[in-house]
């Protein structure tokens, strides 16, 4: 039964019934990770490129009030458009910005819940939230990783972002049961760089492996997400001692400053591409859109595993 709170674009809605793969996208990099018009521009031609490699692209929000899984060019323009002044929505948010009749864009955890409620069980993002820095002290730790252990959709990323403290961030992953898969990589991403000095759990070369592991862990019944962290291609991937030292001086202003919460990120971000005088957003786009073309490979061979295989 669907949700009568959802509405599911038709192009969205018709790949669904027919068994063909969708790629959910989240809004959340419209309205705050990049400046408009970058933004807007960014966002359809991640969803060409789902296109291209064969799946049909569902980039989530809320909008006045209804969830949307797949939105409209207008949309999609309207939020960036709207950049920052457009709330950041997570799982805590989602009922009091539907009550309201508000729009708001979705973070990976709001995407996965609504995600997994029109049936989409991909979802390609740049990268997942997680324990920040100093959490020992702050408890700042992103609702992302909770969603993941309980909803089932494999987040397509390149790794969590690199201004999270990665150790924590796969302790508390590894506590919930949530694998961790380095696509033709033992090491995780660390967003702007292709590796860290952290291991995944596991490391698969392939689309249908990853397909594969999806499709066994939701048949058995187990909760729970997936991340799969792809690299940063090679040509745009940024030195480890650049990025390392932007963030410290980016969390050190952030301190200064107070800033926390949910808006640690977007700021931390913002500031890391002025400190490298923006590279680090020209590698961010870089990123998502691999992570796009991945998740439409892996969506297309979970689709079919499913239709040969019923969970």
């Amino acid at each position: 039964m669907t949700n009568p709170y959802l509405d599911i674009h038709p192009d969205v809605a018709q790949a669904i019934a027919q068994r063909r793969p969708v790629v959910a996208l989240e809004s959340t990099i419209i309205s705050h990770g990049m400046p408009y018009p970058q933004n807007v521009a960014t966002a359809l031609q991640v969803e060409a490129e789902v296109r291209a490699y064969g799946a049909v692209p569902a980039t989530i929000a809320i909008v006045k009030g209804r969830l949307k899984a797949g939105l409209t060019a207008a949309e999609i323009e309207t939020l960036g458009q709207t950049g920052r002044s457009v709330v950041k929505v997570s799982r805590r948010d989602i009922p009091f910005i539907v009550a309201s009749g508000s729009t708001g864009a979705t973070t990976v955890a709001s995407t996965m819940i609504i995600a997994a409620m029109a049936g989409i069980r991909v979802f390609a993002t740049g990268g997942i939230g997680g324990v920040h820095r100093g959490a020992q002290q702050s408890f700042d730790v992103s609702a992302d990783l909770q969603e993941l252990a309980q909803t089932p959709v494999a987040v397509v990323c390149a790794g969590a972002k690199s201004i999270l403290d990665l150790r924590l961030t796969l302790e508390y992953l590894e506590t919930h049961g949530v694998p961790v898969v380095g696509y033709q990589t033992p090491w995780l991403p660390a967003f702007f760089t292709r590796d860290s000095e952290f291991k995944v759990d596991y490391q698969l070369d392939t689309a249908v492996d990853i397909a594969r592991v999806m499709h066994a862990k939701w048949a058995i019944n187990l909760h729970g997400g997936m991340v799969v962290a792809n690299p940063i291609p090679e040509a745009f991937a940024m030195p480890r001692t650049a990025i390392d030292g932007a963030i410290e001086q980016a969390l050190r202003e952030a301190q200064q400053q107070g800033i926390g919460g949910k808006e640690s990120t977007p700021f931390l971000l913002a500031r890391v591409n002025e400190l490298t005088g923006g590279n680090s957003l020209s590698s961010n786009i870089q990123l998502v859109l691999n992570n796009a073309r991945l998740a439409a490979a892996v969506a297309g061979e979970y689709e079919a595993l499913s239709a040969s295989k019923p969970a």
